[in-house]
């Protein structure tokens, strides 16, 4: 492990998408697989061959909307529905913010230091790319 000025680094983020790729090709979904620093930016992205170009964005805004709210994209996803406390709150970030699954904070015990994105696939699947992306900080 890397982590210099309580961020990833490009080493970290290329091990982490590594590890994203690898779950990818297990469960047989290309997938986008995205990784932000600490402040939002990012540091690498990857879009594995068959992986929808459109889910190049998707990636990388879910990796910011991880990072911006420091908790996972599902987990936001369920507030922000209607009657919720977070209804609307994809139209914020110049509609940046991801709702669905896929986006996971990185974390060094209780720090976040920045955070990855995954879509290709249905939200299950992202999420659990994103997750093996993220055990290999």
């Amino acid at each position: 492990m890397t982590i210099k000025s309580e961020s990833v680094s490009l080493e970290d983020a290329r091990r982490i998408v590594a590890a994203g790729e690898a779950k990818a090709d297990e469960i047989g979904q290309p997938s986008n697989i995205a990784v932000v620093d600490v402040g939002g930016n990012l540091v690498a992205h990857v879009r594995m061959d068959g992986a929808w170009i459109g889910s190049v964005d998707i990636s990388i805004n879910k990796a910011f909307t991880s990072r911006a709210f420091d908790t996972s994209t599902g987990d936001l996803a369920a507030d922000a529905g209607p009657g919720g406390q977070f209804f609307g709150i994809n139209a914020s970030n110049g509609g940046r913010v991801m709702i669905f699954a896929g986006g996971v904070p990185l974390r060094i015990g209780d720090r976040v230091v920045g955070a990855v994105g995954v879509s290709g696939g249905s939200g299950e699947q992202d999420r659990l790319v994103a997750e093996a992306a993220a055990a290999a900080l």
